[in-house]
């Protein structure tokens, strides 16, 4: 059987991190949250970091994001894996996918992972479990399937909630050395 592997995004090969933005909640007048990717290079590796700053308001509510748009087709695959660990204040973590092109109306397909504290390791994210959600009220998937031949946007995200309930504010860093898509 041939393996198909997809790179989405190798940082220990480039610098790939220019192509990402924030979407953190920054607009808000209490608990501003902060979100930046940058690269971390030294004479033996290279790799992305995300730094967080989990700020949220009084009632829990916020979040601390990325965001790659692009045009991926992962129909071929089953799950994204991705080289990762954490430190700090949270390992809890939550990818989104948006596809078609479609903006804030439409649904956003998401996954909890948590992501390995000491050594870097790979996180299994299977397709099939991304769920969708619109303004945090899960949807269901047979209504809103996700079309995996059209993501158009990949995020990462730090929030506190119904999903991430042990997430707490502070400081945290989740070093990625890449993403892809497998079977």
């Amino acid at each position: 059987m041939i393996m198909t592997v997809q790179t989405l995004f190798d940082f220990t090969r480039s610098d790939e991190v220019d192509n990402w933005v924030e979407s953190s909640d920054t607009t808000r007048p209490a608990g501003m949250s902060k979100a930046v990717l940058v690269m971390q290079k030294t004479e033996v590796y290279q790799r992305a970091v995300l730094f967080t700053l989990f700020n949220p308001q009084p009632n829990g509510s916020g979040f601390a994001a990325i965001r790659c748009d692009g045009s991926f087709n992962l129909s071929s695959v089953r799950c994204i894996i991705m080289k990762c660990r954490g430190q700090g204040a949270n390992l809890k973590y939550k990818m989104l996918l948006r596809h078609k092109g479609l903006g804030k109306e439409s649904p956003i397909y998401g996954q909890v992972f948590t992501v390995p504290e000491d050594e870097l390791a790979t996180v299994k994210l299977p397709l099939s479990n991304f769920k969708p959600y619109h303004r945090g009220q899960e949807l269901s998937l047979q209504s809103h399937p996700l079309d995996t031949s059209m993501i158009t946007s990949i995020s990462l995200k730090i929030d506190n909630g119904p999903y991430l309930p042990d997430n707490q504010p502070g400081v945290s860093a989740l070093e990625i050395d890449w993403i892809k898509a497998t079977k």
